[in-house]
């Protein structure tokens, strides 16, 4: 009896499944689709790799009572038109079961896929997804092997995720309009519950959003529609949210009213007892942060620190302070991160009040509480990266960061810690932008809001200099190379995270700061032999893995194999904003830019720069403007021990002289005793170049990439 109860139940559920997974395919592709026959494209693009005919996005925010459930299906019908597009599409990957990172409970998702290919002829093949496809790892693989040149691959997406939850943002949705291919109709369709607060709205002449019929008063559907859009390939230096085409949207979960509070809402709610809000302006911006930070914070540690140290100014002492609470209230704790990462042991117990500063609104908050100890004016900043767009098309409320600016007689920044921030730099993203200045009154009330502009760098600020000795090995097979690194400005934090893991400077804040690690606070001598060694291990495991990640990125400089590397910090730029982050390198290259001729060599001396931007014949033609992250200069000196017995001819190769309004790049050569010293300039002066000064820059860039190609010769006698 159990066993037929059984049976029954497991075709009630499967008949069910299928069911669903008709009703899923019947939204895309049943009667009511208006472009399942369309398989012709616009002789315009006969010579793209692929057209998209039809791409349509949807989203739907349902609140059942018990749970809410968010539903996201994409559709695209795109014609194959060469072997690279049959080769981009015959692989598709999904999870068909999974369980959304959302709520507490009912997390239990679906996900569709849907394939089928078109033949010209309008015959259709539909792939058998549950038949064919392979799991792979933790997710489900299908390959799509019967595809031609000339055919249509018709493919849906469709996501069901359940869960309970009381309020929510979602992860918001920023992307433009054009992709990699034309794309010849595109619709988004969103539908969303008076319990759902959307903020939607497009950008750089997109079409605009419309709210259309629904058949449920408490329910608002909106859709976008756009066509004959040209395909994008975002070329290097662009921000295609600065003027392409788009749309930015995010929705906001509150069960009831109370939860639309910004206490709890991390959005901007649309305002008039609407659900859909457009724009955001600076009277927004102040009614979202004047309660949200506080000059509350404990700083009892703060003031330990400070306790008989004497400061020139309160510029001296603001810095002093920020970087010992970098270290108080960051750095001290990525060792017990790692520790508790690797499972050795649980940490945090161990330390008394464990206070951590990871949040922007904390960083504030502490900031905010020592100004106002000692009196010092300052100014919340509210600003947003460049590559977002200008701060007056601002609609996502985590694009905005938020800064301490303190009005010393020269006014400097504070940003948010990481490991290698440093007080008066801030993130270059944010630099030469428009953005938000809010008073502190009184050192705490915070009141008014006003537009400013943020502080520029300059190209000798952010510059990396780097000095390297070449001399030939004894079989003049391979090149000996030692090479000094030093890294400036905003050229610093790239090059730290990428050289440094956290051994190669807590020591340096644990010896000036006087902290217990929190490997000394285990009080069991036995436990605490135990959890060092298994750290120790740890770090030495992770040097290894650094050590071969190093030479994969030192190989990938030069395009081959580098050999025998070895990497040594010599300061790591982690106190003051004017000290660089340095290391020293050694590595030999072998049988590589060295070539036999006669009883002479050919040096391929211009390489030792390594590589250098080649504009291609069709970047040269480029449309867009150009955005760089900032400006920056590269200071190269290369010097070359001529072997004995031998003299080098071809340096006047070497020598170029390329300067405008865009950037330069010059180089000299001379040759003393037996040294060929070759000293470097290239240069970007500015964040952003309109597309009419592109043929300048490509002048020095040009200028560079020769250089890199420039040998010389070394002659016997």
């Amino acid at each position: 009896m159990n066993k037929i109860l059984l049976l029954f139940f497991i075709s009630i559920y499967f008949s069910s499944y299928s069911q669903d997974k008709a009703e899923v395919k019947d939204f895309f592709w049943g009667k009511s689709d208006s472009y399942k026959t369309a398989i012709k494209t616009p002789d315009k693009w006969k010579n793209e790799s692929a057209v998209v005919i039809y791409k349509y996005e949807y989203y739907n925010y349902h609140n059942s009572g018990a749970k809410v459930i968010y539903t996201s299906a994409f559709r695209r019908r795109i014609k194959l038109q060469d072997q690279a597009a049959i080769k981009e599409f015959s692989e598709f990957s999904f999870n068909d079961k999974f369980y959304s990172s959302k709520g507490y409970m009912y997390k239990e998702g679906t996900t569709f896929l849907g394939v089928k290919i078109v033949k010209p002829n309008g015959d259709e093949i539909e792939i058998d997804i549950d038949k064919n496809a392979k799991q792979v790892d933790k997710e489900k693989k299908i390959a799509i092997n019967s595809l031609e040149i000339g055919d249509v691959l018709d493919y849906y997406y469709y996501s069901y995720e359940p869960f309970a939850i009381t309020y929510l943002s979602f992860e918001p949705v920023e992307t433009t309009l054009s992709e990699g291919y034309p794309v010849m109709n595109k619709k988004i369709k969103f539908s969303a519950e008076d319990d759902f607060y959307v903020n939607f709205n497009t950008y750089n002449g997109a079409p605009e959003l419309k709210q259309v019929a629904s058949e449920k008063k408490h329910i608002k559907q909106y859709e976008l529609e756009a066509s004959d859009l040209e395909k994008n390939e975002f070329p290097r230096w662009f921000y295609p949210f600065a003027e392409m085409p788009c749309y930015k949207f995010q929705v906001y979960f509150a069960r009831n009213g109370a939860f639309t509070n910004y206490n709890y809402a991390d959005v901007f709610i649309p305002k008039g007892g609407t659900n859909l809000r457009k724009t955001v302006d600076k009277d927004d911006i102040f009614e979202y942060y004047k309660e949200k930070f506080r000059p509350v914070f404990d700083l009892d540690e703060t003031l330990k620190f400070l306790k008989g140290k004497t400061f020139a100014n309160d510029e001296e002492k603001i810095k002093a302070v920020y970087e010992f609470a970098r270290h108080r209230y960051y750095t001290q704790y990525i060792e017990s991160a790692v520790i508790k990462e690797a499972d050795i042991f649980y940490p945090y117990s161990l330390f008394k009040d464990p206070v951590y500063i990871g949040e922007q609104s904390q960083f504030i908050n502490y900031f905010m509480a020592f100004m106002k100890e000692f009196k010092i004016d300052y100014n919340i900043i509210l600003a947003t990266n460049r590559y977002n767009g200008s701060i007056d098309d601002l609609l996502i409320q985590k694009n905005v960061q938020a800064l301490i600016r303190v009005n010393t007689p020269t006014p400097f920044y504070l940003e948010c810690f990481n490991p290698f921030t440093t007080p008066g730099i801030i993130d270059y993203n944010l630099e030469n932008t428009k953005a938000y200045s809010l008073d502190a009154i009184n050192f705490k009330q915070i009141a008014n809001v006003k537009e400013v502009s943020l502080p520029t760098s300059t190209a000798k600020d952010n510059a990396t200099k780097v000095v390297t000795d070449v001399s030939l090995g004894a079989d003049f097979s391979s090149l000996m190379i030692k090479r000094n690194s030093s890294f400036f400005g905003h050229f610093k934090n790239d090059e730290q995270y990428r050289k440094m893991k956290f051994y190669d400077y807590l020591d340096e804040d644990y010896q000036k700061y006087g902290t217990e690690r929190i490997l000394d606070k285990v009080g069991n001598k036995n436990k605490r032999a135990q959890y060092t060694k298994e750290f120790e291990a740890l770090k030495n495991k992770s040097k290894d893995l650094k050590k071969e990640s190093d030479k994969k990125v030192l190989s990938e400089e030069f395009g081959f194999e580098i050999e025998n590397p070895t990497l040594n910090i010599t300061n790591t730029g982690r106190y003051g904003n004017e000290t660089p982050f340095s290391y020293e390198e050694e590595f030999i290259i072998k049988n590589n830019f060295i070539k036999k001729a006669g009883e002479n060599y050919i040096i391929e001396i211009g390489k030792i720069l390594t590589n250098q931007v080649e504009i291609d014949k069709k970047e040269t033609d480029r449309k867009n403007n150009i955005y760089m992250s900032f400006p920056r200069s590269f200071e190269n000196e290369i010097i070359f021990e001529i072997p004995a017995g031998y003299k080098v001819s071809g340096i006047e190769k070497l020598n170029k002289n390329v300067q405008n309004s865009t950037g330069e790049f010059i180089s000299n050569a001379v040759v003393k005793g037996n040294k060929l010293t070759i000293t470097v300039k290239k240069q970007y002066n500015n964040y952003y170049e309109p597309n009419a000064n592109w043929s300048k820059m490509i002048l020095f860039l040009e200028a560079a990439y020769q250089f890199s190609q420039e040998k010389v010769l070394l002659k016997k006698g």
